[in-house]
């Protein structure tokens, strides 16, 4: 059996059904995670994405801002939300996969924090924020040895980690979601798993991966400023499973687009 995940940073579902009918049409994963709904679960088109398939939905809303969801064709044993930093937004969700009977798997679906412009805790809040909600992250995996059997983490990570995750590592050293102290918390949450980055699987260390282009470039592709925000890690279980990656990088061409595109794997068992 093959199982194939998306990720997709929507920024906003409502405004953007018609690309995400687009890509499942065209793609048809198993299972599609998304961010930054921006809107309430009363809000979310369930009933679009059901007559795309996508009978199961989990959705963690709030108006006009974040959000999450996950939506498959197969069916949750459980569904959780997970609250950080005292916030109350709606920045995780967890639903519990049976591509087999006798297989279970934990997906969770995130979307940190972005933290704003200027990267001084002391001075920017948004970034303070970031920085903790992070901190929060690493310990909740670590002490609920969440990667302690089969479990997937994936989303909007808002941070680029790798010096080829960037379009010029020098430049952005000082631009947030590069910096060496976001990196650095990354590193941690990364380790707490510890878990594997089923992206980098099958992209070398030493070729440039992007995720994200910036809507204030005149000409993205031209310019190809990107970045790599979104994420899809596995818990060492699953590592064996992973049999691919793709990364739709046309999306980000599409008319009134995400400055996101989607990210698959493919898991087979």
């Amino acid at each position: 059996m093959r199982l194939t995940l998306a990720s997709w940073n929507i920024n906003s579902v409502r405004l953007r059904i018609g690309l995400l009918a687009k890509f499942l049409a065209s793609h048809a994963p198993d299972v599609i995670c998304l961010q930054e709904t921006k809107c309430r679960d009363g809000e979310f088109p369930a009933s679009a994405l059901r007559k795309l398939g996508y009978d199961h939905i989990a959705v963690n809303g709030q108006k006009g801002y974040h959000g999450v969801a996950v939506a498959s064709k197969l069916p949750f044993a459980t569904i959780e939300k997970r609250g950080f930093c005292d916030k109350g937004d709606a920045r995780h969700i967890s639903v519990i996969l049976r591509p087999l009977k006798d297989r279970e798997i934990a997906l969770h679906n995130f979307y940190v924090p972005a933290g704003g412009d200027e990267p001084d805790p002391d001075a920017n809040p948004k970034f303070a924020h970031k920085l903790a909600f992070l901190d929060e992250m690493a310990d909740w995996i670590r002490t609920d040895k969440i990667a302690g059997s089969d479990a997937i983490m994936l989303g909007d990570l808002n941070i680029a980690p790798l010096e080829t995750d960037v379009w010029n590592h020098k430049a952005l050293l000082k631009v947030v979601s590069h910096t060496p102290i976001e990196v650095e918390r990354l590193g941690k949450v990364f380790d707490a798993g510890p878990w594997v980055d089923a992206l980098r699987r099958y992209v070398p260390l030493s070729e440039k991966l992007y995720t994200w282009w910036s809507y204030r470039a005149p000409d993205w592709a031209k310019s190809n400023k990107g970045r790599r925000l979104d994420h899809i890690w596995l818990s060492e279980s699953l590592s064996s499973n992973l049999s691919g990656m793709k990364v739709l990088r046309e999306s980000r061409g599409w008319e009134r687009p995400s400055d996101h595109v989607p990210v698959m794997a493919h898991l087979d068992f």
